[in-house]
């Protein structure tokens, strides 16, 4: 079964803060549900499927509650960052199959002030082998960088290019956490984290959340939203357990693909992409993973002008977990909803892409040993 417009997106919703001391994280899921349904010109009332990462409580139920649902539809699936994208392709899914006619994908999280260091999380099969050693994913992706640069000769101010024009687009965004445009020499003279990933490298850390309502075909036509249709949806899971793990790809060497062959479109008909970025070398190997450029070509690529407004796939025109928002280190979310603003037009007009027609969303989960990559393909109900 495909999912190929059998389900809309009509509200979407990121919430604005980046740091909320005063919040706890239930009343930021429940700040965002309120705000992306008011968006949809729905009420909590008419929610019937929930989708969450289950993070907070037991599996999504101490959610439902908290937020007064009962719904006939439930899915707490953690992938990391590439969660919410999954719960889009769960919920078209779902909506497809007359499980739910209105589905509630929500987001929060507080990280400010928060120190944290290697992860310990014992129960992990990994556990023994590598995060005894302080494994962190700053390391494992630094890795990937390193590797990427001695197979394909990509250089620091490459990598460093995909900043720059995260931060062109973030200068216009009011909510984003880092404003200021930077240059290339001011990532490479930025602090080294992880050699070769300097701090300006890696994605901001930052309090917040976000919303994405999902909703069937009937419901989408009695309201007055543009509706964005959900066209594809594919998952990958990338580990080293069938061999060799090559550290200059992702999992969207398969989801990508997929999902574009179920939505019936071709990469070059894509006129906007939001790409995961929790760190520089991230989005490259991304983008030449999707086929915008030939593997070992993307730092080229980049520093070519290729992300800009004016370039081959503007891509991340909020400013991206780069400069705008990571929340809770899961940037997912809000890469669909930066998606779903460009295609309804309502991006901030500096960054708007003229006549946006189709976008892909794309989250990575994980670090490079072991990675959840989901994509989606949206479009606009004419497309």
């Amino acid at each position: 079964m495909s999912i190929r417009g059998k389900a809309h997106i009509v509200g979407a919703y990121e919430h604005p803060a980046r740091n909320l001391p005063n919040h706890s994280v239930p009343q930021i899921h429940a700040e965002c549900a309120m705000a992306a349904l008011a968006d949809a010109g729905l009420s909590i009332r008419d929610v019937d499927g929930f989708f969450s990462t289950g993070q907070l409580g037991f599996g999504g139920v101490s959610l439902t509650e908290y937020l007064g649902l009962n719904p006939r539809y439930i899915d707490a699936t953690f992938i990391g960052g590439s969660s919410y994208l999954a719960h889009v392709g769960h919920a078209a899914a779902a909506i497809a199959a007359g499980k739910c006619r209105v589905a509630l994908i929500t987001q929060g999280a507080k990280v400010r002030g928060v120190i944290r260091g290697a992860k310990h999380t014992a129960d992990t099969p990994e556990f023994p082998f590598e995060t005894v050693y302080g494994e962190t994913n700053a390391a494992i992706y630094a890795l990937a960088a390193r590797r990427h640069m001695h197979e394909f000769g990509t250089t620091p101010e490459q990598l460093a290019a995909v900043k720059v024009a995260a931060s062109e687009y973030a200068q216009f965004n009011p909510h984003a956490l880092l404003r200021k445009p930077v240059t290339v020499a001011d990532v490479v003279n930025s602090p080294m984290i992880s050699d070769p990933l300097h701090r300006l490298d890696c994605c901001v850390v930052t309090d917040g959340g976000g919303a994405i309502v999902v909703v069937a075909p009937e419901i989408a036509r009695g309201l007055n939203r543009p509706p964005v249709s959900v066209l594809g949806h594919a998952e990958a899971i990338k580990h080293g357990g069938r061999g060799p793990n090559d550290f200059t790809s992702t999992g969207a060497v398969v989801s990508a693909p997929r999902a574009l062959a179920e939505a019936g479109v071709a990469l070059s008909d894509i006129a906007y992409a939001s790409i995961y970025d929790s760190f520089t070398i991230t989005v490259i190997m991304t983008l030449e993973d999707f086929g915008f450029c030939k593997k070992g070509q993307g730092g080229a690529f980049v520093a070519s002008g290729a992300l800009g407004p004016d370039g081959v796939i503007p891509t991340n025109t909020d400013g991206g977990g780069l400069c705008n928002n990571h929340p809770g280190y899961q940037g997912g979310l809000v890469k669909i909803v930066e998606a779903v603003r460009q295609l309804r037009g309502e991006a901030t007009p500096q960054t708007q892409i003229p006549n946006c027609r189709l976008a892909v969303a794309h989250g990575t989960g994980g670090g490079m040993s072991r990675q959840a990559s989901v994509t989606l393909v949206l479009g606009r109900s004419d497309a």
